[in-house]
């Protein structure tokens, strides 16, 4: 190492006014005198601490920055002893030390995830120095890799659940235009477990679907894309009416990792020749009716939410879609539950119903309205909303 790289790490050292919390792990008391005078002689920015034995070091090891081993310990022999330390803190930088005679040792324990060796004898306060902040740097640079990696896998993930989660509409007519739209909460970059779904079930049929797996995270993304997909195959098997969310139910019942959890859904069936949708909710909020400059939630009860009292019936409303031109928006509670702009009023389903009726709302094209209804009521809501929304419209016509 040249002199100048020696010098760039005791530069850093002093600007950052960083001291390094140092353990040595060494039985011998000749020895650590030795290291101990060799940092003090160098005047390195360390704070040293000594263990004579693995046990001992078990009661010191809470965070200190690099440990310095012996291989040679009362209680732990030979790489055995290092693989007692990173089990003990994985994340600590460990310089190994060796005899002459078991240099060898010390390139195994850098295999085995030592940062570096040192061979007792041969080194100065200034090497030893070196080494030490070296094998905190490499540690953390090793660190920093293995959450990006982390990080880059959980996107892969989260990329892979989303597809399941929201697929592409099942689509052959034209006489209708599906404009999805998902966008995670604030806090998560993960998906959360909202999910909808579009089957086209005859010439002049579809039946849709959006639903919302309490809880955040993978487990419950991976949930909502196993409902989903049990949705779809009971809807392509002729199953329909109550035996749809029934089967769905069921699903969810057997594959939920604990009995507190629970779905909501609303479900749609929409006949284009008579112009009618029949609606199922089960603890879900109403779809909402854009047509003729109006937006009004489309009148239901509410069933029970799945997964609560598994087999009650879920009740029916049909209505019909008096205008040639329509839209029903279908969406989970992520998109209402924050404030209305006025106080701390929630938006809820009027509120929602209000921004859908704001002027500019007709100059907005059918694909972007998801998208510019979601950022209107982030507006209102004062920043971003908390919780997953997932956002599902489905256009005749000109949708308004």
């Amino acid at each position: 190492m040249s002199p100048l790289a020696t010098g760039r790490i005791g530069l850093r050292a002093a600007l950052t006014g960083e001291r390094l919390r140092v353990l040595l792990v060494e039985d011998d008391e000749g020895d650590a005198f030795l290291v101990s005078e060799l940092l003090v002689e160098s005047d390195a920015p360390v704070d040293l601490h000594t263990a004579r034995s693995l046990a001992e070091a078990r009661e010191l090891i809470a965070g200190v920055d690099c440990v310095l081993l012996d291989l040679g310990l009362p209680d732990a022999q030979g790489i055995e002893g290092l693989r007692s330390v990173l089990a003990l803190a994985s994340a600590v930088a460990v310089c190994v030390l060796t005899g002459l005679e078991d240099e060898h040792l010390g390139i195994v324990a850098v295999a085995e995830g030592a940062q570096d060796y040192l061979v007792k004898g041969t080194v100065d306060g200034v090497g030893l120095t070196r080494s030490v902040r070296y094998a905190v740097e490499r540690k953390r640079a090793d660190e920093n890799a293995l959450r990006l990696r982390e990080a880059e896998l959980r996107q892969a993930e989260s990329s892979r659940l989303e597809r399941g989660l929201l697929p592409k509409p099942l689509l052959s007519t034209d006489a209708v235009s599906v404009h999805p739209f998902y966008r995670p909460g604030r806090q998560r970059a993960l998906l959360g477990g909202d999910f909808f779904d579009v089957v086209q079930t005859g010439p002049n049929r579809l039946e849709l679907m959006v639903g919302d797996v309490c809880g955040h995270g993978v487990d419950e993304a991976a949930l909502g894309v196993e409902l989903r997909v049990a949705w779809r195959a009971l809807v392509l098997a002729g199953v329909r009416d109550q035996a749809l969310l029934h089967g769905v139910e069921q699903v969810l019942v057997t594959e939920r990792r604990a009995a507190e959890i629970f779905a909501t859904a609303a479900g749609l069936s929409v006949d284009l020749d008579r112009n009618e949708a029949t609606l199922r909710l089960a603890g879900h909020p109403q779809p909402v009716l854009l047509a003729g400059g109006t937006a009004q939630p489309l009148p239901a009860k509410y069933g029970v939410v799945l997964g609560v009292r598994p087999g009650r019936p879920h009740p029916v409303r049909t209505h019909r879609l008096d205008a040639e031109d329509w839209s029903l928006l279908m969406y989970t509670d992520g998109l209402i539950e924050g404030r209305s702009g006025r106080g701390d009023e929630r938006l809820d389903v009027d509120g929602l119903c209000r921004v859908l009726a704001e002027p500019g709302v007709p100059d907005v094209p059918l694909a972007e309205l998801p998208a510019w209804l979601v950022g209107r009521v982030e507006e209102l809501n004062g920043g971003p909303l908390a919780d997953d929304v997932a956002i599902l419209l489905v256009s005749r016509g000109s949708g308004r």
